[in-house]
């Protein structure tokens, strides 16, 4: 640049140095454009593997292992546990499954999850169907002719298909035929078109991915019962409908050793238990549903973003009363029953609702199974701050 300075002076040399210039201006131009360019190609690459590394990963694909008939395990799930529509059992992430879930498994955990989600979740007979009817009448503004709809209908049970392979069925009879949200769950709730309600037993880590991660902002309502009484329910439904064909001793023993479809009960139970404090996340219990149903559904209401008239109040403790439900052909399974009678599944009379109560193990158990229920319960809520309600 000196040079540049010292020629200038000498007039005749002054308009070939302005072209020199002009000439250096426009290549130091061009330079600094290249590197400017060169600089935001380095930048988007950066960028895009910074936002591939960023992507979410696919979830894995579940691991299966087959109950063997040779096991303690198999023995008894492959024995008394099977019918016509369930002929085995598989272990995946450490919980009992009907073998037909591997057909299903990877679709859950990948399914897709909307904000307006409404998941109740429950190990079976626990209060399941109560908590249902309580849930959606409060989500559709109480809407009791819209009620009158079948409740698999308009809250189906995600696991229908899994646990109950109603295919096989065509081989004794062509013309056997079910709804959608019995033959094909899976799909039948992955393409509802209006708001979903969800049944599940699934535990907490079968759930979709997208639920555990609580991506979205899904509402899970989880509905848990002591489990001696849960037992008991366990056998009076399963013996009507079926499924089970032991005795109440065994089933008693199965249910404390883990040996029965979606245990371990306290696994489950805590796994979501966990998730309670979660403002995605309700807690119910059905003994406090029986203490104090109204204040049960304020709950309820509440975690949903409803509100109840003095009025309306008491008109849904009644429509959600032990004797309103049990003759309330909507939500008391009756149809689920005669099916499984036309199929031979299941010679026995009798009601789906058979009590209701709390404390009925009482009756049944002895001294002694409740010694072992009590012990066991209490190793395995030790240290989680679980405690029950009487």
């Amino acid at each position: 640049m000196e040079t540049f300075h010292y020629l200038s002076r000498i007039s005749s040399l002054r308009p070939v140095l302005s072209c020199l210039r002009s000439i250096l201006t426009a290549r130091r131009t061009k330079v600094r454009a290249f590197l400017v360019k060169f600089a935001n190609e380095l930048k988007k690459k950066y960028s895009a593997r910074q936002n591939i590394s960023q992507v979410p990963k696919m979830p894995e694909t579940l691991k299966y292992e087959k109950i063997e008939s040779d096991t303690e395990c198999g023995k008894v799930l492959n024995t008394l546990f099977v019918n016509k529509f369930r002929r085995g059992y598989v272990r995946v992430k450490g919980a009992v499954m009907p073998e037909d879930f591997k057909k299903f498994g990877d679709r859950i955990q990948q399914m897709d999850i909307r904000d307006d989600d409404v998941f109740v979740c429950s190990f079976p007979k626990a209060g399941t169907t109560w908590a249902q009817e309580m849930v959606w009448c409060i989500a559709n503004n109480l809407d009791y002719k819209g009620a009158e709809v079948v409740l698999p209908e308009r809250f189906p049970f995600l696991d229908y298909s899994i646990i109950y392979n109603h295919e096989v069925m065509y081989e004794e009879d062509p013309d056997f035929s079910a709804p959608d949200y019995v033959m094909q769950s899976v799909k039948y709730v992955n393409e509802l078109n209006t708001r979903r309600f969800i049944k599940t037993h699934l535990p907490f880590r079968l759930l979709p991915e997208k639920l555990q991660n609580f991506s979205t902002q899904a509402k899970i309502i989880y509905i848990c019962r002591n489990p001696k009484d849960a037992c008991i329910s366990y056998y009076r439904y399963y013996q009507l409908i079926g499924d089970y064909s032991g005795d109440f001793d065994t089933l008693c023993k199965s249910f404390r050793n883990d040996m029965l479809p979606y245990s371990p009960f306290w696994q489950h139970v805590l796994e979501y238990w966990a998730q309670r404090n979660n403002p995605c996340v309700l807690f119910l219990r059905y003994e406090e549903m029986k203490k104090d149903l109204p204040s049960v559904i304020r709950r309820t209401a509440k975690f949903l973003g409803k509100s109840l008239s003095e009025e309306e109040l008491p008109r849904l403790a009644q429509h959600l009363s032990f004797e309103s439900m049990k003759g309330n052909r909507a939500v008391n399974y009756k149809p689920q029953i005669q099916i499984n009678k036309k199929y031979n599944l299941s010679e026995k009379d009798g009601t789906t609702m058979p009590s209701g109560s709390v404390g009925g193990w009482k009756k049944l158990m002895t001294p002694q199974t409740v010694k072992e229920f009590d012990a066991w319960s209490d190793a395995k809520v030790d240290g989680s701050g679980f405690k029950f309600v009487c």
